[in-house]
């Protein structure tokens, strides 16, 4: 694929879509491609997050200890919070089929934002967003298992 392929994949991205074209011409170039075999584990559950991953080509099943699972296909990103913070893994990551991702590095993505203020406030409102809804449905669900 070509930069500009990997630009257009990353802008189907909801939350890489709100840094703008010039931030993801910057994470094209700076990211490196990994193909994934089936059955490969992209991640491990506890495994140190350094890195989100976008699905270019496959499927992969997300699963966590619980036995909740996802799928996620083209155009999803895989570990989104790894990109902004230090972590560890709290999911498993399967290839359904051959596959391959784009993997970020955090380091190359906190550079990207330190380059772009208004990108970054962007992401920081969109975050503060989805926090505060997180919020509401817990407080909703709350409300209504003790009721």
């Amino acid at each position: 694929m070509s930069i500009e392929d990997d630009v257009a994949l990353l802008e189907r991205v909801p939350t890489l879509r709100l840094l703008g074209t010039a931030c993801l011409r910057m994470l094209a170039i700076g990211s490196e491609q990994r193909p994934v075999a089936r059955g490969d584990v992209l991640f491990q559950q506890g495994d140190d997050a350094d890195a989100g991953f976008i699905v270019q080509r496959g499927a992969f099943r997300i699963e966590d200890g619980a036995g909740a699972e996802i799928i996620a296909g083209p155009g999803a990103l895989i570990g989104e919070l790894a990109l902004i913070a230090a972590m560890q893994r709290p999911s498993t990551a399967t290839a359904l089929e051959h596959s391959s991702v784009i993997r970020v590095a955090r380091s190359l993505f906190q550079r990207v934002l330190e380059s772009d203020p208004a990108a970054a406030r962007r992401l920081r409102d969109e975050f503060a967003n989805r926090t505060s809804q997180i919020a509401s449905d817990i407080l909703m669900a709350g409300a209504k298992l003790s009721t």
